[in-house]
């Protein structure tokens, strides 16, 4: 009997080891925010647990280090095997050789087009999808109810019009007997979303187009533009409802209850849901007098390498299959707060109707995506433009014709 057991303990013994030679290890590169991280972390325990022979390993970097250490990887040969990437750096990442194609039998065309909202084409180039979404994000107004409440304003009401966010804000606004700012009406945070909202929401709203030809040549250098950047400027210059550099970031001071409203992105529902000092709400992006809205769309989707090959391939694309699947998708929903990448999942009445996520979901309606050659560049050229106002007191039309010419030279070197 003993002789057995230890025969059968020998054998157990065996088939793991064989089982742990025969497993395949992947590896998963993303930036650091603690929401994104634990999602992904409970996505990777779901798929390892239905695939008992692929192991997932995990790695995240700073996001300001990210791009760095991903053209770094791929220098030294060491890439991941499936890597995050904003949609806006897709043309870099491809000229790179960072990203291969995916495959079409594994990920066909039509189901992709069919299932995921159109901006998943920001991730196509030349007939080829470089990466898909797990979720997609939108622009809405955050506000303090309570700060509302104070100022006499409705918390149930929240300004719809270009006129009554300002109007809000000016009320909200609190200064001490010095005239420093204590709390913001609105914050001003170029560096965040506000470099979308100005780009693909107020200079439509004024009456013009960011960019034409496909998003390859700047064309907001237009009185519409200089109404949009006066607009956004004057919060601070003018109507002194906000400063740069408030409390660092706007979403900072919102959160600390020293802001009335900020503009940001689903993706920030993770980390608002922790406020307890105080009752906040969302609503859509302001209108403008005409009842135009607009908003800004974006997300971040996962690639396989351009170097995965073999069993390393055939497990990554089982991994991307499931973190862009429904089920990866809801979870995404519940642990971060961003929007569903395919429809069917985002667009359910109970979503629809939620008053957190419902903003969100009516924003993609009339969202636009930006198709930047250089996201980071193409983001600073915005904040100088509004710091040169601001902080150096240029006039608009001067500031917003600099930024132009230096965002056209940026998107022209890039096609060279």
């Amino acid at each position: 009997m003993r002789k057995l057991m230890f025969a059968s303990l020998i054998a157990g013994f065996s088939t793991m080891a064989l089982n742990a030679a025969q497993a395949v290890e992947i590896e998963y590169w993303q930036y650091v925010f603690d929401a994104r991280v634990k999602a992904m972390d409970k996505l990777i325990e779901n798929f390892e647990k239905a695939n008992p022979d692929i192991t997932v390993k995990h790695t995240t970097f700073p996001y300001d280090d990210y791009q760095t250490r991903v053209i770094a990887a791929k220098m030294a040969g060491k890439s991941p095997d499936v890597l995050q990437l904003f949609y806006g750096w897709l043309d870099k990442f491809v000229a790179g050789e960072i990203l291969q194609p995916l495959d079409k039998e594994a990920f066909p065309h039509e189901q992709i087009e069919g299932d995921f909202f159109s901006i998943v084409d920001a991730m196509k180039r030349d007939g080829e999808y470089y990466g898909l979404p797990t979720a997609v994000r939108s622009l809405a107004v955050f506000y303090n109810k309570n700060l509302f409440e104070e100022a006499g304003l409705d918390p149930n009401n929240p300004p719809a019009t270009l006129d009554e966010f300002v109007e809000a804000a000016e009320k909200t606004t609190k200064r001490d007997g010095a005239g420093n700012l204590i709390s913001a009406g609105v914050t001003l945070d170029m560096a965040g979303q506000d470099h979308h909202w100005w780009r693909e929401v107020l200079v439509r709203q004024f009456g013009g187009e960011p960019y034409t030809d496909n998003d390859r040549k700047v064309a907001y250098n237009s009185e519409a533009g200089e109404k949009a950047l006066k607009f956004y400027t004057d919060l601070q210059t003018d109507k002194k409802v906000g400063e740069l550099k408030f409390m660092d970031e706007g979403q900072a001071a919102f959160r600390a209850g020293k802001a009335a409203m900020t503009v940001d992105g689903t993706f920030r529902l993770g980390a608002f849901n922790t406020i307890d000092a105080f009752e906040w709400g969302v609503t859509e992006l302001p209108a403008n007098g005409d009842g135009l809205r607009s908003n800004y769309a974006s997300y971040f989707a996962n690639g396989i390498s351009a170097s995965t090959t073999g069993e390393k391939l055939e497990a990554s694309k089982k991994f991307l299959n499931y973190i862009s699947s429904p089920e990866a998708m809801e979870i995404w929903l519940q642990e971060v707060g961003e929007l569903p990448a395919r429809r069917a999942v985002a667009q359910t009445e109970k979503n629809l109707s939620d008053p957190v996520y419902g903003p969100f979901l009516k924003g993609l309606d009339y969202a636009h995506t930006t198709m930047f050659v250089d996201e980071a560049g193409q983001r600073q050229t915005a904040m100088d433009m509004v710091n040169r106002v601001i902080l150096q007191d240029q006039p608009v039309k001067d500031s917003l014709a600099q930024a132009a010419e230096a965002e056209q030279k940026i998107i022209d070197d890039a096609q060279q």
